[in-house]
């Protein structure tokens, strides 16, 4: 039965045909009724279960899912319910036509960790215990990361800051695979973290950024180890940066071709400049024949981001890696930004700049992307920049940047072109060769939305689900190509 708050629905609807130089590009845009967030700790796009679209929402002490259907009307809502009032959710992930709900709780003294099972209706199916950690002096940031394909998920925590606690649990079978400990030797959590990532089969890859500063008796290094379960060792190597310097690196599993692949942004003498960027593959089964090869910026690149000519590559400031696309041949494509922020003191005049009632404010800028295309052996295919200009004002950035839509022929980097309350939503459509065209998707006049594209969630190659925030209310909008 829908609430009699449910029955008066907002929907817009809006059918837009563009013609573009290459081709006729239409768009359904769908707007869900507005949901009051001033309770909410958080909230999450699911996805699509059977014909509705699920939302899960945080209440800190309850938990609850909504449904809209095709029309984005909401058609029922459903609280969870959890072993404790107090538990806390670690993650919601879509499998299929379910759902996994990782949550931690204290019994006893002892503290536990479950998932839950639902299925499109959110009814209860399934319920294990990952762990039951006994009884702990304080309770552990757990931290989750989900592989490729969404069937493995890796639970972990840094004890001490000394050594890695990791679980992995097969989701289909709701199955914990196995539980590991590693501990480097004089790991400096704070400085040397890098990333872990689980790849498809359930294997743990773990890395560390070694020696990354300059110094002349050091090279610096990534320190890497590899859990390929139970009945394994953990494998552990190195790689040499050759005399440079990184940072914003991205490391991911390409599960194709069975290889840690990564892209990062590197320098010769400062870690705060870029003077290029480059690419390393490691295969799984031959860890010591690894590829890396770095790319200087050209001249013409550095430029482009300066908007102005350059005589030399003295490096650039403000750039964030910020994506690595897998190739289907072993290859990648590294998305470069330029992003920053400056904090500036508001009402200062007449006193100190020191005065903590005086308020900070945060400006964000995001700004031209570079596209990189390397070939397995780390050579460069191409490279292309896509301008925009972005500029938010204490909004923790959280309507700027953009979303990568992928589809089997093109990239989609979709984007707000201003941020503000009614503004135009834009998009650059990206083919193999690096050739691209800019097209207009949305016009937000008058439709009372504003998108928050890094939290949107891709349904399949045609629709894409994209949270609208405004004034503590949301909207959910289904983008249909």
């Amino acid at each position: 039965m829908i609430h009699k708050k449910y029955l008066v629905i907002k929907k817009y609807l809006i059918f837009l045909s563009l013609l573009f130089p290459f081709s006729l590009l239409a768009q359904t845009i769908t707007v869900s009724e507005e949901v009051n967030l001033r309770s909410d700790k958080k909230y999450e796009l699911i996805g699509l279960l059977g014909q509705n679209t699920l939302l899960f929402r945080d209440h800190t002490y309850s938990y609850e899912i909504q449904a809209f259907d095709e029309s984005m009307q909401m058609v029922w809502e459903k609280e969870l319910e959890l072993d404790d009032r107090q538990a806390k959710v670690l993650g919601v992930q879509q499998i299929e036509d379910q759902f996994i709900l990782l949550y931690r709780f204290r019994e006893k003294s002892k503290t536990i960790v479950k998932a839950n099972k639902y299925n499109a209706s959110a009814e209860l199916v399934d319920s294990v215990t990952i762990k039951n950690f006994g009884f702990l002096f304080s309770t552990p940031d757990f931290e989750v990361i989900r592989s490729e394909d969404r069937s493995k998920i890796l639970l972990y925590h840094v004890e001490k800051q000394r050594y890695v606690k990791a679980i992995a649990f097969d989701v289909p079978s709701m199955t914990v695979m196995w539980e590991k400990a590693i501990e480097p030797e004089d790991m400096n959590y704070g400085l040397e973290w890098q990333q872990i990532l689980v790849d498809d089969s359930g294997n743990m890859h773990f890395v560390l950024n070694k020696d990354n500063y300059r110094s002349n008796r050091k090279v610096h290094y990534y320190q890497i180890f590899q859990f390929f379960g139970m009945d394994e060792k953990v494998r552990e190597f190195n790689v040499s940066l050759e005399g440079k310097l990184t940072f914003d690196v991205k490391f991911d599993v390409d599960n194709r071709n069975n290889q840690l692949v990564a892209a990062g942004l590197y320098g010769d003498r400062y870690r705060t400049k870029a003077k290029g960027f480059f690419y390393l593959r490691i295969p799984f089964e031959d860890y010591g024949n690894h590829t890396l090869k770095f790319h200087e910026f050209d001249l013409e690149t550095i430029g482009t981001f300066l908007d102005k000519k350059v005589k030399r590559n003295k490096g650039l400031l403000e750039l964030v890696m910020d994506d690595v696309v897998l190739r289907s041949d072993g290859g990648v494509l590294a998305i470069i930004e330029k992003a920053k922020l400056l904090e500036r003191r508001a009402g200062t005049i007449g006193r100190s700049f020191n005065d903590p009632f005086v308020r900070t404010m945060t400006d964000y800028y995001f700004e031209e992307l570079y596209v990189v295309s390397m070939h397995p052996n780390g050579d460069l295919h191409w490279g292309t920049i896509l301008h925009k200009k972005q500029y938010a004002q204490d909004e923790e950035s959280i309507y700027a940047s953009y979303f990568l839509f992928k589809t089997p022929t093109a990239l989609r980097f979709i984007f707000n072109d201003e941020i503000k309350y009614e503004n135009t939503v834009s998009e650059y459509v990206l083919v193999g060769d690096g050739s691209y065209v800019r097209n207009s998707v949305l016009n937000t006049e008058d439709l009372k939305i504003r998108l928050r594209f890094k939290d949107a969630v891709q349904i399949n190659s045609r629709i894409l689900l994209i949270p609208s925030e405004m004034r503590s209310r949301i909207r959910i909008i289904k983008l249909e190509y």
